[in-house]
């Protein structure tokens, strides 16, 4: 083949990449609004009601808000946080008929158990601090902790979790302690909490089964996720699968066998990986732009999504200038379904930020890389260090030949 014909390939190629006429005819997933039955099922007790209540917070939509609303009152009726209950009738505001009122025989009933429940477990925990017993006075106040969990009151709950600490006798007992104040720390967004309650689990390796070395990883996920440290938080959702490395390549997560069947969960997110790494930036860009919506609708994930999603772009724009040392714009642009103008202000950025080492013609919108000169710059560097070595002799000898003759300053003295 001759070398015009390679280039004419390759051009073809660059052109294709996210062109909509090209032979790579595979559906895109629809924007279509968050299935909040198929979510909700997910999850259970608090979490699905704090995660419910929060879709409806946010999603802007009057017919999925009370959809969501309708779920989270059904559910917290399962349960016993009447505080909670009654926000959530404020907030569907008779919108949802008489079977989602205010049910106030119901509230009292709830609150009427919980007062003579409170007054036993007092009593119980009084009683077991008169025996020293330690195992029970452990139990007595992960009961209390259980408690004031199921009644919405998380720093009371967290409280008597700790509490358990100078009562636990076995590894086992630790990492329950552990994850009861993990769970309740994530609830209230104490993320320090998580990560040292995380690394005080991890240090009893011997107790911890597959199950609960996987929610460490997951909770110690969502404290650098809080923290904006993504990179580590990605580390650890990988790693609730088997060790997965640090080097995140399609082989690492997409050929992953393990892993492979969270991503079967999720064919988009499946499909959006794979167009990273085979370089269809636009499909892929395409792909995370469906999902943000619903993206913006997680509990955890809605504080980063803007800034992940711009983050993702840089990465591509840089992974798609690497490998060249002239990149046409033109080409580029329509690589990534953009305008030069607007690719043009990405790439200043980039440059600017030093991700990109480049320069842009604008006037013929080429990109032209700068790459260092490897073998001036080694020169340089070993002629400065011949440089540094010189001086450094010659202050040693200088130093030898004083102390030699004896010729030292001394401070004079004043009588």
């Amino acid at each position: 083949m001759e070398p015009d014909e390679d280039l004419g390939l390759i051009a073809d190629e660059i052109y294709s990449n996210g062109d909509e006429n090209t032979q790579r005819h595979r559906p895109i997933i629809s924007s279509e609004q968050l299935d909040i039955e198929a979510y909700a099922a997910l999850y259970s007790g608090r979490t699905k009601i704090m995660r419910l209540l929060f879709i409806a917070d946010r999603c802007g939509n009057v017919s999925m808000q009370l959809e969501a609303l309708r779920m989270a009152y059904d559910e917290i009726k399962k349960g016993e946080n009447t505080q909670l209950f009654r926000e959530v009738v404020q907030k569907i505001d008779g919108r949802l008929g008489t079977n989602y009122g205010s049910d106030p025989a119901w509230a009292d009933s709830v609150d009427r158990r919980a007062d003579l429940r409170k007054e036993k477990l007092e009593s119980e925990l009084n009683a077991y601090r008169t025996n020293l017993i330690k195992e029970s006075i452990r139990m007595g106040y992960n009961d209390f902790g259980d408690f004031y969990y199921a009644h919405g009151q998380l720093g009371e709950a967290f409280k008597n979790y700790v509490r358990t600490r100078d009562y636990c006798t076995t590894a086992k007992h630790i990492i329950h302690m552990c994850l009861n104040a993990i769970l309740v720390s994530i609830e209230m967004g104490q993320f320090t909490h998580v990560t040292s309650y995380v690394s005080k689990a991890e240090q009893s390796q011997d107790a911890l089964d597959a199950i609960t070395v996987a929610k460490l990883r997951c909770a110690a996920g969502l404290a650098h996720l809080e923290a904006k440290k993504y990179k580590l938080a990605a580390r650890k959702f990988l790693e609730v699968g088997p060790e997965l490395g640090n080097n995140y390549t399609e082989s690492k997560v997409i050929d992953n066998i393990n892993f492979r069947n969270f991503l079967e969960l999720v064919p988009e997110i499946r499909e959006l990986i794979h167009d990273f790494y085979t370089s269809h930036y636009a499909s892929c860009l395409e792909y995370l732009g469906n999902l943000k919506a619903n993206l913006l609708l997680d509990i955890h994930l809605h504080d980063h999504v803007e800034t992940l999603y711009d983050q993702i772009r840089s990465k591509a724009l840089i992974q798609y200038t690497h490998p060249f040392v002239s990149v046409d714009l033109n080409m580029m642009a329509n690589a990534f379904k953009t305008s030069v103008a607007g690719l043009e202000k990405e790439l200043e950025a980039l440059i600017t930020d030093n991700q990109i080492q480049a320069r842009i013609d604008s006037h013929n919108k080429i990109l032209y890389a700068r790459h260092a000169d490897q073998r001036n710059a080694t020169f340089q560097k070993v002629l400065q260090t011949g440089k540094e070595f010189d001086r450094d002799v010659r202050s040693m000898l200088l130093r030898a030949n004083l102390l030699k003759h004896d010729y030292i300053a001394r401070t004079s003295r004043k009588h």
